[in-house]
């Protein structure tokens, strides 16, 4: 089975930390070179001193340092670096953090916009800034981490579960019109995974139901089958199959790294 992806260039979404960071690392070791995204620049400079140890002397790993909140800046921070970098991506991976946890009849309208301004309009922008370049190179991965709600909404995340949702559907239009270019275009689901986001669900779960986050903990491991949350380098190894030329005829899905939570098919 062919993983390889010596030569390949890949933008990682949200790879300062968490899942993001899991895959930036696993695509590196896959022979990628890795082109990091996050807000925070010291982070994302210790990740790329962190990534100088992965992999050959032929990788070429760089960073961009932007907001995902402002779509405009995203554009602009993104084709500067294609300027000075001359870059030319053939892996796309999708991924930003996910709105703040609450019921959706308490959501404000302003939530919902800014969470589809940095999950649909960020996703669709970054596509089209790399698609030539993943034509003329005759490969092409997008990859977008979203979430298990899009299979099951999940409770006490109301703008995140429709956000997710516009993401999946967003994703499979694009897979039926990439096809024919041979870009494929899916969506890896994690489920509840040991990541700071997961750390902020349950505490905000806690605060809600007014009991410890133990309590809250036991009771999201009793809905697992396998009884334990993910590591984020579960989710990572999920991603780096899709980006690989072993995945070439698999596009438009749904994939789930949940342990089983998911009830449906």
């Amino acid at each position: 089975m062919n993983i390889d992806l010596k030569g390949k260039n890949a933008f990682v979404g949200g790879s300062s930390k968490g899942i993001g960071k899991a895959v930036a690392f696993e695509l590196a070791r896959l022979g990628a070179s890795i082109t990091l995204v996050g807000r925070e620049e010291p982070s994302l400079m210790q990740c790329l001193i962190d990534l100088s140890f992965i992999g050959s002397s032929e990788q070429r790993h760089d960073y961009v340092a932007v907001d995902f909140s402002d779509p405009d800046k995203v554009k602009s921070a993104v084709e500067r670096h294609i300027k000075k970098t001359n870059k030319t991506y053939q892996i796309l991976v999708n991924n930003t953090g996910g709105p703040a946890a609450g019921k959706i009849v308490d959501a404000e309208e302003k939530d919902f916009i800014r969470a589809f301004e940095s999950h649909v309009i960020c996703n669709h922008l970054l596509t089209k800034l790399f698609l030539d370049g993943m034509k003329k190179s005759g490969y092409g991965r997008i990859i977008n981490i979203i979430s298990t709600s899009v299979k099951q909404p999940l409770p006490n995340l109301g703008v995140s579960n429709t956000i997710r949702w516009a993401v999946a559907s967003w994703a499979k239009t694009m897979a039926n019109e990439l096809g024919e270019f041979g870009i494929t275009v899916n969506n890896v689901l994690p489920g509840a995974t040991e990541t700071e986001r997961l750390s902020a669900i349950v505490k905000a779960n806690s605060e809600k139901l007014n009991v410890s986050a133990d309590v809250v903990k036991e009771a999201m491991l009793k809905e697992i089958p396998m009884k334990r949350f993910a590591k984020a380098e579960e989710v990572a190894n999920a991603v780096a199959f899709l980006a690989s030329p072993a995945a070439a005829y698999i596009t438009g899905i749904n994939v789930p790294v949940d342990g089983g939570r998911t009830s449906s098919l």
